[in-house]
């Protein structure tokens, strides 16, 4: 790897003055990613991050190889005199490594190998470098293949282009990568884009990694004095953290900015910061990491790691060979927090610039721009100024104020090879309310940093959970946390319920009518949409016909589009058009009904309408290229699309118009190389031209397709019948609706709305079309709509009873919607009969099998009868296992935890080695009840770390008070008692309040049973009575508690599909600690009789007892 590396960092640009960009197949070592999981993986309740975990339209991958392979990648390198630059076009657009070539060192952490992790959302996430994180965290587009194009610009800097749009949320997203001409910075230029009529919510978190070690330290700009964590659940003084912050404690006073103090994985975001930076710095190398932004749309400053204790180091394995231990600092853009999401209005660009850029010698940054950073440290009699520049700079003036007073002054040169650095002796009265200043010869300020006021800086509480709606007593909260619900894609808490309780008060309110409307017509539900948009309007109208809201108004029009009333739609838009703040989307709209009815002239006029209010609207700049085309007017044509290409280079609509004009094949090559086969895009601008009824335009597109891989995809071609249907080509249609049909199924999860409409359609021309029920079937499942869901795929099932996916995707529906338990049981096992090679269906079946109790025997010799799938999948291979444990067979479990390198899901560590330390405490269990101490302290010994190929660590903030407690009966057997009460007094630590465990560094309530246990070992009867009676009280307390997940839970990443009774889940709970309560209390009956109700309810709970 080595050579490899020294070869990417080879200078080859010397000059100043110049910037050098270029395409080059490179090969670097890899791990490959298995397929793509071909049946759709529906996550409602899934939490990632914070927020939803949900991944369909995309395919989930859930394997990663332990092969090292070198694999060939195209990059794009750019690089001028100072910095070099490599971009990873095929791994999400992300900047793989930067140079710094004055220093000789890697700006980000450079990471020599492509190893992936299940960290991402859809799984595969790499470290390393800068990712890019949109619309979401972590994106979950970061393993694909994003469009790119390089563009070079007067000035002589040059901009590599990584563009996507996404399939969630149909938003296009694209980064620009700049290098300048002399200048030691990355600038990176973003916009995301609206693509779609509705409102959408995003965050964009540029992710930079940053190699760390003892020295390194996070700088936060001197005005953070408080961060939060994920949801503004929890929150820390900063840097010094003085309580307890990922349940670890720091009430000493710990400084959290430095790596060497954070053992476990810890987040934290500032909480309001005036200035524009936020870096890192390594005081042994002098050497660190700044970015730079504007902190009133860039207000999101991060630290994240994975501590630096044993579970951190697990994951760092994880993700590299030789690299690491890194961090990620994270930068915020329209966002602080994760999760934290903006508003994008229908058709809306944001667009923005960030600053990335190496440093030295600076320290702890006082004040930076992209130009300059800075920092003063103040002594007893002087004062050390530090400067970086990141160009060269002559003439600078550099001074040092107290209160308008010059104490000290200096012209000096600057430049990036040699930071400035300075030690003025000044009085000590001087120094209080010092000021470095930084300028012009003409007195033109280029910076200015000062040291903060000391003053007492209140902590800002953390956030609140969201009450229970029938809880809230004012409509506009019942609104307002919908709203808010919506916005962050909250994953277990549902708006309807907000909006539908709002209304159930005020049933014409019209805040709640027109969101609970937009939901309804965005999940496909058109009539009740409607019915909604009208209760608003008529409740906005009932005393004044010219509302001052149009949103209602808008809604219904496009409510009534995609019910084909065009004249309706029309009417409703016009009139939302008379309110400013709708008057963009609409004129698009009504333009697009123009261009329906064939009146080119109107919706031309139209379109400049909605030009006029949003002058960066994608679509509309290609309506109205269109629009000129079909007047004839082909040279003002193709200067609106320069125009429009100066805007965007990636505006695939204007691109194609520009062929359409000029047939000039080398922008067809250049199109089908930016789309790279990808039939997600292939489709979206198709679609564009559709909208306004450009039914030829569109077959055209999409018939380039049909050339590529994207025209394997069925839905291509279930477009181009329905647009030949449109465009009055009946038979033709009809042909491409019988190709659909006969394309593999697999993969294909339909998200648009348009494709509901396309599908339906199909189905009227060919009503024996299983598969369109399958993929219709798809889109009304992943919107919730499950009785449309489960009619689609019953009648798919009665047309094909051999297509093993549906029948799958049925059973799904009838066990977790319908309470039709049996029959899904018969569905999955007719769908696994059908296919046996899918581990997927197999995985699905042993976990339905586990849900109804089926006995542990048999479940094993069903997955010891196909181990080449169990071999396929860690969750198999971890069940058997865990079923071994179950049987009693430990000696199995223990051989069978070491035949394997496992790959754990981040958030859902915890499986394999909860069943790595179950088979040895029980191994020890039996050993001690043989007296054979010396064996027993072995099993337990190999519990003090988990060997490399489990792939996690441990936490230091767990305890493990169960093997602590049997060291010491281990010790005292062997007449050791200094190292048996050394042992037992270990085993009493840790929290004394039992809970259910949710989370991998959730304890295990049976730990609180060990601390009594050893107390008594101690000879403190009172307190070991206190920790089991402690267990009976909560048992008893919570047994019908009525359960939900928690409000700000932040990771719950499991990929299985049956849901689950939490109040079922929590009675079991609270009979296993009242069962361990009267264990310790020596009643056995009682504890026997809790432990076989527990046992009736699921005979898969491992018990200690």
């Amino acid at each position: 790897m080595k050579e490899i590396t020294e070869y990417l960092i080879r200078s080859t640009v010397n000059n100043s003055g110049v910037v050098k960009a270029w395409e080059e197949e490179i090969l670097l070592p890899t791990y490959a990613v298995g397929e793509e999981e071909k049946n759709p993986v529906f996550l409602e309740k899934r939490v990632y991050q914070g927020s939803s975990g949900v991944v369909y339209p995309y395919p989930v991958i859930e394997k990663i190889s332990d092969k090292k392979e070198e694999k060939i990648y195209k990059a794009v390198f750019i690089e001028n005199q100072y910095l070099k630059v490599m971009i990873l076009p095929e791994l999400g657009g992300r900047i793989q490594m930067a140079y710094d070539k004055i220093r000789g060192s890697h700006i980000f952490y450079y990471n020599q190998v492509i190893k992936p992790a299940l960290v991402g959302l859809t799984g595969p996430w790499i470290s390393g470098g800068i990712e890019f994180n949109w619309p979401q965290h972590h994106r979950p587009s970061t393993f694909y293949p994003t469009e790119f194009m390089l563009e070079e610009h007067g000035d002589g800097s040059i901009t590599v282009w990584c563009n996507e749009v996404e399939r969630m949320f149909r938003l296009k997203g694209m980064h620009g990568i700049t290098l300048h001409p002399d200048k030691a910075y990355i600038e990176i230029k973003a916009k995301v884009y609206n693509r779609t009529p509705f409102p959408q919510t995003f965050l964009w978190w540029a992710n930079p990694a940053v190699a760390v070690d003892d020295a390194y330290k996070s700088v936060f700009p001197p005005d953070v004095h408080a961060v939060f964590d994920h949801g503004k659940r929890d929150v820390s003084s900063f840097p010094i953290a003085t309580g307890t912050y990922y349940k670890q404690d720091y009430s000493e006073g710990v400084d959290i900015s430095r790596y060497a103090n954070i053992p476990v994985p810890t987040s934290y975001m500032a909480i309001q910061s005036a200035y524009d930076f936020v870096g890192g710095y390594n005081e042994q190398t002098e050497t660190g990491l700044l970015h730079v932004a504007n902190h009133h749309i860039s207000p999101g400053k991060k630290q994240w790691t994975w501590g630096n204790g044993d579970f951190g180091k697990a994951w760092e394995r994880n993700l590299t060979d030789e690299d690491g231990p890194y961090i990620e600092l994270m930068t915020g853009v329209y966002t602080d927090n994760q999760p934290d999401f903006a508003w994008l209005q229908p058709y809306e660009e944001k667009s923005w610039e960030q600053y990335f850029m190496p440093y030295a010698a600076v320290g702890n940054v006082k004040n930076a721009t992209k130009d300059l950073i800075a920092n003063f440290e103040t002594e007893e009699d002087s004062v050390t100024l530090a400067i970086y520049a990141t160009s060269k700079m002559q003439e600078i003036v550099v001074s040092l104020e107290n209160s308008g007073n010059i104490l000290w002054s200096d012209v000096v040169a600057l430049s990036p090879d040699t930071p400035f650095v300075k030690t003025v002796r000044l009085a000590s009265g001087q120094r209080v309310g010092l000021s470095l200043i930084i300028a012009e010869e003409d007195g033109r300020v280029l910076l200015r940093c000062s040291n903060p006021e000391q003053r007492e800086n209140a902590i800002p509480p953390a956030a609140e959970a969201a009450g229970d709606p029938k809880a809230i007593t004012l409509i506009e909260q019942l609104y307002l946390i919908g709203l808010h619900l919506e916005q962050y894609r909250h994953a277990t808490f549902n708006p309807i319920d907000y909006y539908e309780e709002a209304l159930s008060r005020d049933p014409g309110d019209v805040r709640c009518n027109n969101a609970l409307g937009l939901l309804l017509m965005k999940r496909g539900q058109f009539k009740e949409a409607q019915t909604c948009f009208e209760k608003a309007i008529k409740t906005l109208t009932q005393r004044n016909p010219n509302p001052y809201e149009g949103e209602p108004y808008y809604n219904l029009g496009y409510c009534l589009k995609l019910q084909s009333d065009l004249e309706g739609a029309y009417d409703a838009f016009f009139k939302s058009a008379w309110n400013a703040a709708w008057k963009d989307p609409s004129y698009l709209s009504i333009a697009q009904i123009d261009c329906l009815r064939g009146e080119w002239q109107a919706a031309l006029e139209h379109v400049e309408q909605s030009l006029v209010r949003n002058w960066h609207n994608h679509k509309a700049r290609q309506l109205k290229a269109s629009l000129l085309r079909k007047k004839g007017n082909s040279v003002a044509a193709l200067q609106w699309i320069a125009a429009s290409l100066e805007i965007d280079r990636l505006n695939m609509g204007c691109l194609f118009e520009k062929f359409l004009i000029t047939k000039d094949e080398d922008v067809k090559r250049i199109m089908m190389e930016v789309l790279q086969e990808n039939p997600h895009s292939y489709l979206e601008y198709a679609l564009d031209f559709s909208a306004a009824g450009l039914y030829e335009e569109a077959i055209e597109l999409l018939q380039w397709s049909m050339a590529t891989g994207a025209g394997r995809y069925p839905i291509i071609h279930y477009a181009l019948g329905y647009f030949l249907s449109k465009n009055g080509k009946e038979e033709e249609s009809k042909n491409r609706y019988h190709q659909a049909f006969a394309l593999s199924p697999d993969r294909c999860f339909p998200n648009r709305l348009e494709e509901v409409l396309i599908l339906q359609h199909a189905l009227t021309v060919h009503p024996g079309d299983s598969k369109a029920l399958y993929y219709l079937g798809n889109f009304w499942y992943a919107k919730r709509q499950y009785a449309e869901a489960i009619e689609c795929w019953e009648k798919s099932v009665a047309l094909n009873k051999k297509f093993p996916t549906v029948l799958r995707n049925l059973s799904l529906a009838y066990y977790n919607k319908v309470d039709r338990k049996s029959e899904a049981l018969q569905l999955l096992e007719r769908a696994f009969k059908l296919d046996e090679t899918d581990s997927r269906i197999f995985m699905e079946l042993d976990q339905l099998y586990k849900k109804l109790n089926y006995p542990p025997a048999e479940r094993l010799a069903f997955l010891e009868a196909h181990m080449d799938l169990v071999e396929e999948r860690d969750d198999l291979f971890v069940e058997r296992i865990a079923l071994y444990n179950q049987l009693g067979r430990y000696e199995i479990a223990r051989e069978l935890c070491a035949s394997r390198k496992f790959h754990p899901w981040e958030g859902g560590e915890g499986k394999i080695t909860f069943q790595y330390t179950y088979c040895r405490l029980q191994l020890a269990k039996r050993a001690i009840d043989s007296q054979d101490f010396t064996l027993a302290l072995q099993y337990l010994k190999e519990t003090d770390e988990y060997p490399y190929n489990l792939g996690e660590g441990k936490l230091s903030t767990v305890n493990e008070n169960d093997v602590d407690y049997y060291k010491g009966v281990c010790y005292r057997g062997m007449n050791d008692e200094a190292n048996a009460v050394k042992w037992f007094t270990k085993a009493t630590k840790g929290s004394e309040e039992p809970k259910q465990v949710f989370y991998y560094n959730d304890e295990n309530p049976d730990k609180i049973y060990y601390q009594g246990l050893a107390w008594r070992a101690l000879g403190f009867e009172e307190k070991a009575l206190e920790r089991f009676h402690t267990l009976i009280a909560h048992g008893e307390k919570h047994l019908n508690d009525k359960c939900t997940i928690d409000y700000f839970a932040v990771s719950l990443p499991d990929l299985a599909i049956w849901e689950e009774d939490l109040n079922k889940r929590n009675q079991i709970h609270c009979y296993y600690v009242m069962a361990l309560g009267w264990l310790g209390l020596g009643d056995t009956r009682k504890a026997e009789k809790l432990i076989e109700k527990l046992t009736e309810m699921d005979v898969y709970h491992q018990k200690i007892i």
